[in-house]
């Protein structure tokens, strides 16, 4: 769009494009590009006529020559009829933007403990009956216990220590969260005296929620816009007309009373939408 403010010069999307030496027509996308096929006998050099129609824009045909550059082409829109003295504009103020999306929060069930024991005599060389010592010297036992979340739970900050008993002779062997963070597994090895072990988790339970957030559009002229995540559902727009709050669904066809909204989808999946002011309308 024609604009001596840069910021303002957004994309224009249905602008239907023809040309006599295309072999069809073409229509401009929310991003303001369109491909436009030219006939197998136009080369590099010949002259070239592009025709642009939009209905809420001037026409405008564009004369240039067939070559390997960015074409950019800029439209005027058609000037608004004047408001009628007796009926002064509407002023829309204080706009948001808001939408919700579903997000995995988790919650607090409380917390699972359990203790276990490997049953050992120390000081009993081991002379190669494992399981021994880290160093082979003394004959050493192995014990295991697990823990479970139940159905739907997992465990968060899961740990496990020696607790009771000679702890400086034991270590740890394994430790490790299976089936979906629902079962926690210790096993410990012990080679001296009898020691007790500590299993602890915090339990959570996880679960879709449905958020609403607030944004704030950028306002240019008599444009606004705004970028939404790809999980944004239930867009919105609330503002102020006249000093009434009021809140407008935008719904899949992006109506609005007071403004012409269109929307483009990034390769990200983020939406990017555009709402320009209808006649009789003015941001304050």
């Amino acid at each position: 769009m024609e604009d001596t403010d840069s910021r303002k010069e957004q994309p224009i999307a249905d602008v239907e494009v023809t040309a006599d030496l295309a072999t069809g027509t073409a229509k401009s996308d929310a991003t303001g590009l369109f491909t436009l096929q030219l006939r197998g006998f136009v080369r590099r050099g010949h002259p070239l006529v592009l025709h642009f129609r939009q209905p809420q824009y001037l026409p405008l045909d564009v004369t240039d020559f067939v070559g390997d550059k960015l074409y950019i082409v800029h439209m005027l829109p058609i000037p608004r009829a004047a408001s009628s003295a007796t009926r002064p504009m509407v002023k829309v103020a204080n706009v948001r933007v808001r939408y919700s999306g579903r997000v995995m929060t988790e919650f607090n069930v409380g917390s699972a403990v359990k203790t276990f024991q490997v049953e050992n005599k120390g000081n009993v060389p081991c002379r190669g009956q494992r399981p021994c010592s880290p160093d082979g010297k003394w004959r050493a036992a192995l014990g295991a216990a697990s823990l479970d979340a139940g159905p739907g739970n997992e465990f968060r900050s899961a740990r496990a220590s020696c607790i009771a008993g000679p702890c400086p002779f034991t270590k740890i062997e394994s430790d490790h969260l299976s089936h979906g963070e629902q079962t926690y597994t210790v096993s410990a090895r012990d080679w001296s005296d009898t020691a007790t072990f500590l299993l602890e988790a915090e339990v959570v339970h996880p679960m879709v929620s449905q958020i609403v957030h607030e944004s704030y559009p950028v306002i240019f002229g008599e444009g606004l816009n705004f970028i939404l995540p790809s999980i944004a559902e239930g867009v919105s727009i609330e503002a102020e007309l006249d000093g009434e709050m009021i809140i407008f669904p935008l719904g899949p066809e992006l109506f609005l009373s007071w403004a012409s909204c269109n929307a483009r989808v990034n390769p990200d999946q983020t939406k990017v939408y555009r709402c320009d002011l209808k006649s009789g309308y003015s941001f304050q």
